[in-house]
């Protein structure tokens, strides 16, 4: 099953959707509106309200809370990227310039804590209290894995270990939220629910690693942004880590600098240090555990093409050139 298999199994739950993101962008302020709309039009993969629907729909979900949930989780995510992009000075993102880019910072994060508040809006309106512990539980590891991330830049001492815990709170914390989110609303018991939350929590960092693995080993049109914004960022990701590990002392020690100081002046240096070792290949494998990790925490949950999609999901996480 591919991805477009995957979105057309769903396409009916996906217009609806986007139909409520389109209603709850809705503000009497222009700019917001003007924002969200761009937001909405510059595409993405809307990987994580897709979590959410296939979850909700493999356990035998009839009803419609699900789109809330997704829309909700769509929302929190968008923010994240406006307050992202700010902090990470980007001006690409989806191929496209970045709101701040276009309005400015301070109209990129008051539009954030705008989807923020109306996401809040939204789950009071669902009337269920654990789905406000996920979500608001959810809201605040981001953010921890935010703060995690601007110590870590422009530090050559981080490792591996310090890595993943940036990666465990401000991305796959919300891939966990949102597969834990589909076993809620359809009823699940607390073991499917805890099984869901363990494949979301796999399958996120398996993304995430995928991710910062495309930003040395792609092209920007594949990925919507600037090949080495990571390193421009001073960003120890994954395949700079591994580098540092495996080069000759002097090659590691030019990486070092490169981290400390940002910026893409050498980036041809970086990419012939990352290319000599196996640190592309060592991300993609870790990846792949990961991904395996996800797929095997679906064993609780019944058969169905809901839950194939779900294992193919996994493995488009690793596979993917986007």
């Amino acid at each position: 099953m591919d991805f477009p298999q995957i979105r057309g199994l769903i396409e009916d739950d996906f217009k609806a959707t986007d139909a409520c993101i389109l209603e709850h962008l809705s503000s009497d302020v222009v700019l917001i509106n003007q924002v969200g709309h761009y937001i909405v039009g510059s595409g993405g993969k809307r990987l994580r309200p897709m979590i959410v629907l296939l979850a909700a729909r493999a356990l035998g979900y009839q009803g419609t809370q699900h789109v809330d949930l997704a829309a909700i989780v769509e929302f929190i995510h968008t923010a994240t990227l406006l307050h992202d992009d700010v902090v990470d000075e980007s001006e690409q993102r989806r191929s496209r310039d970045t709101v701040n880019a276009v309005w400015g910072n301070a109209a990129s994060v008051l539009v954030g804590d705008f989807l923020y508040s109306r996401s809040f809006e939204m789950m009071v309106t669902v009337g269920s209290m654990p789905v406000m512990e996920v979500l608001s539980h959810a809201t605040n590891r981001i953010a921890e894995g935010e703060v995690l991330q601007l110590l870590n830049c422009h530090d050559p001492d981080t490792d591996e270990t310090r890595y993943r815990e940036v990666i465990l709170r401000k991305t796959a914390t919300l891939f966990e939220a949102g597969a834990r989110l589909g076993a809620i609303v359809a009823g699940g018991d607390t073991g499917v629910e805890r099984a869901l939350a363990a494949y979301g929590q796999h399958l996120g960092m398996a993304f995430q690693m995928i991710d910062d693995a495309l930003d040395y080993g792609s092209s920007g049109v594949d990925i919507g942004k600037n090949i080495g914004d990571d390193l421009a960022e001073g960003k120890p990701t994954l395949p700079l880590i591994r580098a540092i590990g495996q080069c000759p002392a002097e090659t590691a020690e030019l990486l070092r600098d490169v981290i400390r100081t940002g910026g893409t002046e050498r980036i041809e240096e970086v990419l012939a240090a990352i290319e000599s070792t196996d640190a592309i290949a060592y991300t993609a494998r870790l990846a792949a555990a990961e991904a395996e990790k996800a797929k095997k925490a679906l064993d609780l949950i019944p058969a169905s093409t809901y839950r194939d999609a779900l294992a193919a999901l996994a493995d488009f996480s690793v596979d993917r050139s986007f």
